[in-house]
């Protein structure tokens, strides 16, 4: 099994571009020009070539570039019986939004929440079969299910009583991490917007037109989020990565980390942070003084969004100055999100992305004297 046991100094965050190939194959499958399986073979090559590429530049956690993914939660959670998808939530008036005026889709719960299926258990082992690094998966964290629609996005007859609902949920994300375990995971990373879209004022408010307090809604989602990781396996390590938006280098939300630090960083019990800090929509580092002894925070300096390759000097300083909160030992950095996830990707080009991953390497190497 594997020995080294993650987060790395130089880590990231899980999607990659998608190649040319992947993204033309995968829209002549969803037009009934090629079978899912000529699809998933085209798919099992480019993972192959990317994977070798992501290892040359010095990675040591490795993803699949979330390639056979359309949206970087979407796919996951469609497959849960009883969720559905549809339309989308308004953007913060002030962010910067995409010209096609994308707004992320809403889920809905729609009857019993069951786990029917294993989900990421194919997709890890053909992963697992093409690296000599750690394998890592990324999916999306159980509160993107309640937080974008609230009660009322919850069926009333499958769930007269909330406790119910987070109850079903929690057994559906115990079932899959119990499956990506049993076949040889040890590195799982919760994909969350929600707890970063509570830093933010708008949609604090708009939260509060749903019903809910946002205030109590950080200590719902750390009990939510436990009651999935708590007691699992001593070599798994689970991580979280709170993102503000990222749609074609779009963002929704901005605010510091202030209004959820002490419960993020003390009240769920991951063993590793992602945290957004590519620019001011973040705030500054003061959140991590609540930061235990026990847990890591991986910066995400590097940008994801905008092809221009960061100063390493700068960004050696911006850790520095992350240093003066908790110690830098329990640091760590990567981009600030991951480059593609929606399939349409970021606006970089591969060169770009590849530049700013070797950027992270030699970066860790510098500060930490390792990758």
């Amino acid at each position: 099994m594997y020995k080294i046991k993650p987060p790395f100094r130089a880590d990231h965050v899980g999607s990659l571009l998608r190649t040319p190939g992947v993204k033309e194959n995968r829209h002549r499958w969803k037009n009934g020009e090629i079978s899912a399986a000529e699809l998933r073979e085209i798919e099992d090559n480019a993972i192959a070539e990317t994977v070798k590429k992501l290892e040359s530049t010095g990675m040591r956690s490795i993803t699949d570039g979330e390639f056979r993914r359309d949206y970087f939660h979407l796919d996951f959670l469609k497959e849960l019986s009883g969720v559905t998808v549809s339309g989308g939530i308004a953007a913060n008036p002030n962010a910067k939004t995409a010209e096609d005026g994308f707004t992320p889709p809403t889920l809905s719960v729609t009857g019993k929440l069951k786990h029917v299926k294993d989900i990421q258990v194919a997709d890890f082992n053909f992963l697992k079969s093409v690296v000599t690094q750690t394998p890592k998966v990324s999916i999306p964290s159980p509160t993107m299910v309640h937080f974008r629609g609230g009660r009322k996005s919850i069926d009333i007859n499958s769930y007269p009583k909330m406790d119910e609902f987070f109850h079903d949920l929690s057994d559906c994300y115990k079932a899959e991490i119990n499956a990506l375990y049993k076949n040889g995971c040890r590195y799982i990373q919760l994909d969350d917007t929600n707890l970063a879209y509570l830093c933010d004022v708008k949609m604090r408010e708009a939260a509060r037109g749903r019903g809910d307090d946002p205030d109590e809604l950080p200590r719902t989602y750390a009990s939510l989020i436990n009651s999935v990781i708590d007691g699992r396996p001593d070599d798994l390590t689970i991580g979280i990565h709170l993102c503000r938006g990222n749609y074609r280098s779009t963002w929704f939300a901005e605010g510091g980390y202030e209004p959820v630090a002490e419960i993020l960083f003390n009240s769920i019990n991951v063993d590793a942070y992602f945290l957004e800090y590519d620019d001011e929509r973040s705030g500054d580092f003061a959140p991590l003084r609540f930061v235990p002894k026990n847990k890591v925070v991986v910066l995400g300096l590097i940008s994801s969004k905008l092809p221009q390759l960061e100063n390493m000097n700068d960004v050696v300083k911006r850790i520095d100055e992350a240093a003066k909160y908790m110690p830098l030992e329990n640091l760590c950095v990567s981009p600030q999100c991951g480059f593609s996830s929606t399939s349409h990707g970021n606006n970089l080009t591969m060169d770009d992305q590849w530049r700013k991953m070797e950027l992270v390497v030699n970066t860790a190497m510098r500060v930490w004297g390792e990758r």
